[in-house]
């Protein structure tokens, strides 16, 4: 059993990647999901402006790592089925200690690397929730400054740098499923 973290900056292709393990028939939880859909909750429109509040109030009220309590009933339902179970976007260093303290050594985390010139044009020209310059570099710096994004990513496991095309990330996910997989048996 192996809980499968993905980590990067907005834009470096962790929708992507839980797409392709989707398609792997692999369970995946999105912590982006539980915000959007607590947006919905309220009757707000899904921004980029009411994303981060949302976000900041329900950590507010249940702690920097509020995604992980909120889901591991879930996560741990899957983990009885499943031999892999992936998240989508974990973003504090506080969700990483939580399932580190929860999952031990079956918690592997995989950083997404992607230039910033590459997501930050991956962001402008998405269908849903684009985001302009000024605001991808607003949200880079609200992530590092105070969620601590950035000790989320150097703490990973593994790393994939994906300023290619798709094709490239699912030639490097296989070889990364092949590798996690050897490790199980």
């Amino acid at each position: 059993m192996k809980v499968l973290a993905i980590v990067g900056m907005a834009g470096s292709g962790k929708s992507t990647v839980a797409e392709y393990f989707k398609n792997q028939n692999l369970p995946v939880l999105s912590f982006g999901d539980l915000i959007r859909e607590e947006i919905l909750k309220r009757g707000l429109e899904i921004t980029p402006l009411t994303e981060p509040i949302v976000r900041e109030e329900i950590r507010n009220k249940y702690g920097m790592d509020a995604c992980v309590k909120l889901s591991l009933p879930w996560i741990q339902a899957k983990l009885m089925k499943n031999s892999f179970v992936i998240i989508d976007g974990i973003r504090s260093f506080s969700e990483y200690k939580s399932l580190k303290k929860e999952f031990g050594d079956k918690l592997v985390v995989l950083a997404l690397f992607t230039s910033k010139h590459i997501r930050y044009k991956r962001l402008a020209s998405r269908i849903i929730r684009p985001f302009k310059r000024d605001e991808a570099e607003a949200r880079d710096y609200r992530e590092i400054e105070k969620i601590e994004l950035g000790g989320t990513i150097a703490i990973a496991d593994f790393m994939i740098i994906n300023d290619g095309i798709p094709e490239e990330l699912f030639q490097k996910l296989e070889t990364l499923l092949t590798i996690l997989v050897t490790k199980v048996s």
